[in-house]
């Protein structure tokens, strides 16, 4: 069963705004935990534990919902302005 497209309320403008502001959360965050993962696979392979290896392999998989967003959110703009 197909979820309602809740981006279909909004103005071309608003997606617009929607789009450029979830672009520059994503690369904040993505800055942020490329610094973060980068230390933690430091800290790991320095003290021999490998366990925290783990981590950085996985914590990206958390950023997933936010890319569907706005892939979403691109699908959507594109299909008004073929209209």
């Amino acid at each position: 069963m197909k979820a309602k497209n809740n981006l279909s309320g909004f103005t071309l403008e608003e997606l617009q705004e929607k789009q450029k502001k979830t672009k520059g959360v994503i690369f904040g965050v993505v800055i942020v935990m490329l610094i973060s993962l980068s230390y933690v696979a430091y800290v790991s392979i320095n003290d021999e534990n490998y366990a925290l290896l783990i981590l950085v392999f996985t914590l990206p998989i958390t950023l997933l919902p936010i890319f569907i967003h706005l892939s979403q959110l691109n699908s959507e703009i594109k299909s008004r302005n073929s209209i």
